[in-house]
């Protein structure tokens, strides 16, 4: 891959997953449009800053105005992949009569709407690549086929949501030649799955890349784990 300047645009990129996804994507050579609301306090991200094959982008995925904006600034770049990884969970009061319907409303808007904000705005620079992949980052608890525990309402109803989403995604986007999964990255010791995670973000992000690896239009349409194993629907 470090031999030809590919590009990839990776949401959610100030932390997390998506800090490490950036990092990794660097060190490998490629160009990477690091995306999150405020980039001017992403300290984090700011330490990469001098690679010069990093790019800051502002962007707020629930704005469509700022989707549009980014858009218009990649126009004439193609975007070998899209990772969708902004993402909320939703706080406590997610069970069964104790739901905060505002913030449910409010994750439903970042999970599960802004991925496809962001796919539809950039389909065009995603399908004049070599790679033409778009992922979404989904999860284990978006499951209805493989579910035993109750709770998570929100978060695991935007989620759900969204796989249907990339299932659509990859349908309409097919003839164009362009790639869309879902993957699940795990439990992953971020500020959402908490310090007793399973996995560190260096794990799940060299996981999802390998993926990415292997991914392709006769792949699509698939919700997998970071380990490239199939998930269930």
């Amino acid at each position: 891959m470090s031999e030809q300047a590919f590009t990839t645009v990776i949401t959610g990129a100030n932390r997390g997953i998506g800090f490490e996804l950036s990092a990794q994507y660097l060190a490998e050579g490629w160009q990477v449009y690091a995306c999150c609301r405020q980039p001017e306090a992403a300290s984090k991200l700011q330490t990469l800053s001098a690679n010069p094959a990093l790019r800051l982008c502002q962007l707020d995925v629930t704005d469509w105005a700022s989707v549009k904006g980014l858009a218009m600034h990649l126009a004439s770049t193609p975007v070998d992949i899209l990772i969708n990884n902004a993402g909320l969970f939703g706080g406590d009061r997610q069970s069964f009569g104790n739901l905060d319907y505002d913030r449910w409303l409010q994750v439903l808007d970042v999970n599960t709407l802004g991925p496809y904000r962001v796919s539809t705005a950039l389909a065009d620079s995603v399908a004049r690549s070599t790679h033409r992949t778009i992922v979404n980052l989904s999860s284990s608890m978006a499951s209805i086929q493989d579910y035993s525990s109750g709770g998570g309402y929100i978060y695991r109803s935007s989620k759900t949501a969204l796989n249907m989403v990339t299932v659509n995604l990859a349908h309409d986007l097919k003839p164009r030649g362009i790639t869309v999964l879902a993957v699940d990255p795990g439990w992953v010791r971020t500020d959402m799955g908490g310090p007793n995670a399973e996995l560190d973000p260096e794990q799940s992000a060299t996981g999802i890349r390998a993926v990415l690896e292997q991914s392709s239009v006769a792949t699509s349409e698939r919700f997998v784990s970071w380990e490239n194993k199939t998930h269930p629907w």
